[in-house]
């Protein structure tokens, strides 16, 4: 008897240890899944930050590089804008070559004067004229320019009366008749009254590309058109007033520059 009793306790104390074994496996099980859990959602949840991040790097990338393709436009059409602005004028160079010029850069050496606004393309691009003008006097081969005498130079910038000569003298013969130096517009006639009070009459005539007072001549007409080397008019006398003067006419230019290269 007492040894069915004391058997019975040994089931009855072992039974209670596997039961208490199996109930702390159960919690350290449990506790385990736990932690695993948290881990997961742990790592969702920074996984879903990255893509969420990523999602809306581009959106900005994308809004970011808009704004430098609109920066960029905006930069590109100012430039452009700019070019243009600088380059207007005329669209080819048909305005120079229809009075005998040619366009080039004005860092080339221009056998004449250079012609502003009268070339396409870049502003450095002028209209380059050579001196061809044709010869003033009936009868002389060219253009000469009267030398010094008692009365003074015929230089263009020469001292005259204490004042620049702003004009050039050319050599022709009393009463001879006078050409026109290019084709234009007669605009007129022309006069100025010397310190002496001598009136020097004389015509106008210009084109497109020049404009001259001729000073010193009778002309047969003051107004229309007249072709290159057609008949002007007729010197007036000198000697009668300047006794032992060099008869000439006076040639200006009529923004007064030097009218020397043309002839």
């Amino acid at each position: 008897m007492l040894v069915r009793t004391s058997l019975l306790l040994c089931l009855l104390l072992l039974g209670l240890c596997l039961g208490m074994e199996t109930e702390r496996e159960g919690k350290v099980k449990k506790e385990q899944k736990g932690n695993v859990s948290s881990h997961n959602k742990a790592r969702s949840g920074s996984s879903s930050t990255s893509v969420a991040a990523t999602a809306r790097a581009p959106t900005g990338a994308r809004s970011g590089t808009g704004q430098n393709k609109g920066q960029a436009k905006r930069t590109g059409s100012d430039k452009v804008a700019k070019s243009q602005r600088k380059t207007t004028g005329p669209r080819n160079d048909a305005g120079c070559a229809a009075i005998g010029g040619i366009c080039q850069r004005n860092t080339y050496v221009c056998q004449g004067r250079y012609l502003k606004e009268k070339c396409a393309g870049s502003p450095g691009r002028h209209c380059c004229m050579p001196g061809a003008w044709n010869v003033f006097c009936a009868g002389h081969h060219h253009n000469r320019v009267r030398a010094c005498d008692g009365f003074g130079c015929g230089a263009f910038n020469s001292v005259r009366n204490s004042a620049l000569h702003k004009g050039v003298d050319v050599m022709c013969d009393d009463y001879g008749n006078i050409n026109a130096p290019f084709t234009g517009t007669l605009g007129g006639p022309v006069g100025r009254r010397g310190t002496d009070g001598i009136q020097f009459d004389g015509v106008k005539l210009s084109n497109s590309a020049h404009c001259v007072k001729i000073f010193n001549i009778r002309p047969h007409r003051y107004t229309g058109p007249i072709s290159q080397g057609e008949t002007l008019g007729y010197l007036l006398p000198l000697q009668d007033r300047f006794s032992g003067i060099a008869s000439h006419l006076e040639l200006q230019m009529c923004d007064l520059s030097d009218p020397t290269p043309f002839i």
